[in-house]
This record gives C-alpha cells, structure tokens and sequence, in this order.
C-alpha cells in the first residue's frame, strides 16, 4: 500500500511539475507582448546622444534599457544606407529581446531611412507603432543649404526622386500604426506643413523648436501615450 502511495505521490508531484513549466512559459510571452521595445532614429548631424533625455524619460516610466534602442547610423550617405543599418538594428533587438514586433520613433531625417525601411525593406512585417517626430516627410527647404554637401541632405529637399518615390501611394504602408508630432513653428521644417503624413495621426505639439523636439517633456508624453 505505501508503495502505491509512494508512486501516486511521485506521479502527481512530476505531473505539478510540468504544469509549473508551462504555466512560467507561457507567462513570459504575455508580459513580452504587453509593450513592445522602442529603436530611436536620429536625424541629420546627430546621433544616439540626441534621444539622451527621452530614453531617461522612458526608463522613469518603466522602460527596461534592453527594450531602448538609440543607435548612430550613417547619416552623411544616401537614406538608402541609412535604411538598411535601421533594418539591421530592428533585427537585432527582435533577437536579443524575443519580441515579436517593434516601436520605431524617428526625429527629423530619421523619418526618410525607418521610412524606406518600412516601405522597401520589409520593416511593416516588425513594426507595431511608428512615430515621425519634426518628421521631413516631404522635404525642407533648408536643405537647399546642405545639399551640395550631402547625398542625405539633398535627398531631404522638396520634390527630390528619393521623397517622390518614398511618398508615392501609399505614405503609410502595412499594418502599423503611424503618427506624426510636428510643430507649427519648427524653424527646420519648411513649410511646417511638410511634417505631415497621409494616413497617419497627425498632431500639433504646439510651438516648439526643431532641435527641441525630441528633448521637450510635453512632446515626449504624448509619444508615449501614442505607443504604449
């Protein structure tokens, strides 16, 4: 009789065991897919350093470092270049976090590269939110200025075969979910309107400068309202 019981108790205890398993398994799923993990998209002349105040912003809202990805990438080149350094960052955080999808938030120029990521590359497959923040989504005129210098900067001026083709149809391609936070006095974008995007949410941050938009707290909150 004890040896019976001996048995049924080792069972039981095996069988609690892998219940115990598969309940921690699928758990950490769930939690996973509760928020996605945000890769940020500088702009022209810049790089990680420039998302400094927001990835603090996040973090005292809860956001782990491993799900905050503000990398440098190749802005003096062709978008294009750009673009595929984004596509290869996607792919490594997917990688080192087990998430399914990311958040994508581009300041400036950085719109033009995640952009053509999304449209040419593949990128709507990965990406759940994406966030134009003093986006050049249809070109500047400031970069008349800059645009002898660098194949970016003359790819950012207004009607260049790089943001015809990038908005050509669709602006806003795939199952993600777009938003554009622009400002109505953005001294480097021209016409302030150029911010834009068709099919996206558009919002007014109000009067905040060019360089002050990825910095500002009021802007911030509502980025972050936009993609939790």
């Amino acid at each position: 009789m004890q040896r019976h019981q001996r048995r049924f108790a080792a069972a039981l205890s095996a069988v609690l065991s892998a219940l115990l398993v598969s309940l921690t398994l699928s758990a950490s799923p769930a939690r996973a897919a509760d928020r996605d993990p945000i890769v940020f998209v500088h702009g022209i002349s810049s790089d990680r350093g420039s998302w400094d105040d927001w990835l603090g912003f996040f973090a005292g809202d809860g956001y782990p470092a491993a799900e905050l990805d503000a990398s440098s990438y190749t802005w003096d080149k062709s978008n294009v270049v750009a673009a595929r350094e984004v596509a290869t960052v996607v792919q490594n955080v997917l990688a080192r976090t087990g998430a399914r999808k990311v958040d994508i938030v581009a300041h400036s120029m950085g719109v033009m590269s995640s952009r053509y990521y999304l449209k040419n590359l593949g990128g709507t497959a990965y990406v759940d939110d994406y966030v134009s923040v003093a986006g050049t989504n249809h070109g500047t005129s400031i970069a008349y200025v800059c645009g002898w210098l660098y194949p970016s900067c003359a790819e950012m001026q207004p009607g260049s075969a790089f943001l015809n083709a990038l908005n050509a149809g669709d602006e806003t391609p795939g199952d993600v979910n777009y938003g554009s936070f622009w400002s109505h006095c953005d001294e480097g974008i021209n016409p302030d309107s150029s911010a834009l995007l068709s099919g996206a949410v558009n919002v007014d941050v109000g009067c905040v400068g060019h360089t002050a938009t990825n910095n500002d707290r009021g802007v911030y909150e509502r980025v972050r309202d936009f993609v939790r």
